[in-house]
């Protein structure tokens, strides 16, 4: 059942083309539509599997390789799979304002969503990795025909950086297949074959790197703040929401479990490299004057405990690591929803100075009382899904890393830091200053709204962060025992887990 996450989505994008020019609405409950159906689809479907490894799918793909057709999922996959269509549902809702080339839009939306679950699912490496470059194209089109200023640099620049990763990516991929002998792309048939140590000693970084460049790793994290400041309202929530994990989902599940033996030679570098991106993203986002900057470097830093939570090998990191994967995708993709839609959409600006001659807390009281909500989740204040996730990653990097736990542990007060600037400059500024004030209050033309669909997208991700931080019981209860299978004997072996 699971599969039709991928049928579902790809099918709608190819009749949305198929849609008049001017039918903008049938083009947005289409794909409204198939967003739902797909997020039913895979909460129905991951209900029924269970935690447990378990085949969705498999046929004979391209025999003369060894590749398969494969769809399989566990606990891991079915949280990923969950995520997307959420972030697909209120990536919709938020871009129910688009009217230039409407169809062309939802489109290219459904067919990176569709991606995205192909690369959750795919037990096939050359599958994968054929869903991951899938992903690719669309993402570069949506930002650089729908974005905002610099579009076209941020659209290449995305594009360039993802290509060079997914170029070691696939280096690294056929040097595995050529090397274990076994004819195949089946990544449980990968894992149990025992790799030189010299082999994993140079393929481990170079597939672990491939991947972490798509999830923000410093100093190779560039492309994202960019990336996300042009991007549409709809791709900076899936960039952040979904694209940035399948570069974490790769790290976990390629190059963690293919070479053991090489993450434990380069377990301490990429550490080093993930903490520096926590407070690098951190500083840089304390600083910045463009509000979707601050939420662009601060997906940069809290991508940052992800990193770190794989790399713990411990239990509690790791499963803090996935669970981050998912609390990230709903309060990133519900920030730059805030920013993106509800405030830059209106007032035409997203510089914190003149938008705090505006009074947005008294303008727009419904963005402004999301933003708060999305704030004190991004902070990880209890009661929200980014408390439990950062607290498992902080626990599981004190038993590994003490010293980058406590690193880590400036990047969360610094965290605390630029999203009360944020939230304070944004909203609840005090009286503006001459040099800042362009127009007296009473005198401002009142902005649009918040229209239904904008606030139903809100309250499904507010609603999930709540549910999640108060009760994350059903999803750590999926993400644990995916641990226990014989993907990961190889940590094991090793000393993790």
């Amino acid at each position: 059942m699971l599969a039709w996450t991928i049928y579902i989505s790809f099918a709608a994008a190819g009749l949305l083309l198929l849609l008049g020019p001017d039918n903008d609405r049938g083009a947005r409950l289409l794909a409204l539509g198939a967003a739902v159906a797909g997020l039913a689809v895979g909460i129905v479907g991951a209900i029924e599997h269970g935690a447990g490894l378990a085949t969705v799918s498999r046929h004979a793909w391209i025999p003369g390789l060894g590749a398969d057709y494969h769809l399989a999922a566990d606990g891991i996959s079915l949280v990923l799979v969950v995520l997307t269509g959420l972030a697909a549902v209120a990536g919709i809702l938020f871009s129910w304002n688009v009217g230039y080339r409407t169809r062309e839009f939802f489109s290219l939306y459904l067919a990176l969503i569709g991606a995205v679950y192909g690369v959750f699912l795919s037990f096939d490496l050359l599958l994968l990795f054929v869903f991951y470059e899938i992903a690719i194209v669309p993402k570069y089109f949506l930002i650089a025909i729908w974005g905002s200023k610099g579009r076209e640099h941020a659209a290449m620049k995305l594009a360039l950086y993802s290509f060079v990763g997914s170029a070691l990516v696939l280096g690294g991929l056929v040097a595995a297949h050529v090397e274990s002998g076994a004819r195949t792309f089946g990544l449980e048939e990968l894992a149990r074959h025992a790799y030189p140590a010299s082999f994993q000693n140079w393929a481990f970084p170079v597939v672990f790197l491939g991947f972490a460049i798509l999830a923000g790793l410093w100093p190779f994290h560039t492309w994202a703040p960019t990336g996300h400041s042009a991007a549409p309202t709809a791709a900076s929530m899936l960039l952040a929401g979904v694209v940035m994990k399948l570069g974490a989902y790769g790290c976990l599940r390629v190059a963690m479990t293919l070479f053991p033996d090489g993450l434990a030679a380069w377990r301490g570098v990429f550490g080093a490299l993930a903490v520096a991106g926590i407070v690098h993203g951190a500083l840089v986002a304390l600083v910045q004057r463009d509000l979707k900057f601050v939420v662009g470097y601060s997906s940069v830093s809290h991508m940052g405990f992800v990193l770190l939570g794989l790399l713990t090998l411990s239990p509690v990191g790791l499963s803090g690591a996935v669970l981050q994967m998912f609390s990230h995708g709903i309060v990133a993709g519900l920030l730059f929803a805030v920013v993106g839609r509800m405030v830059y959409d209106r007032e035409h600006t997203r510089d914190l100075e003149e938008l705090r001659a505006r009074r947005l807390g008294r303008r727009l009281p419904f963005a402004a009382a999301t933003f708060v909500l999305a704030g004190m989740a991004s902070m990880g204040l209890p009661g929200f899904s980014g408390f439990v996730a950062e607290l498992q990653v902080l626990v599981g990097a004190w038993q590994t890393f003490p010293a980058y736990a406590a690193i880590a542990g400036i990047g969360i007060v610094l965290g605390v830091a630029y999203t009360l600037r944020a939230i304070q400059k944004a909203f609840f500024a005090g009286d503006p200053t001459p040099a800042t004030a362009p127009v007296p209050e009473e005198h401002a033309p009142p902005p649009p709204a918040i229209t239904l669909p904008e606030k139903c997208g809100a309250i499904l991700l507010v609603a999930v962060t709540v549910a999640v931080g108060l009760w994350p019981r059903p999803l750590i209860d999926w993400i644990l025992p995916s641990f226990a299978s014989s993907l990961f004997d190889g940590l094991r072996k090793g000393g993790g887990l």
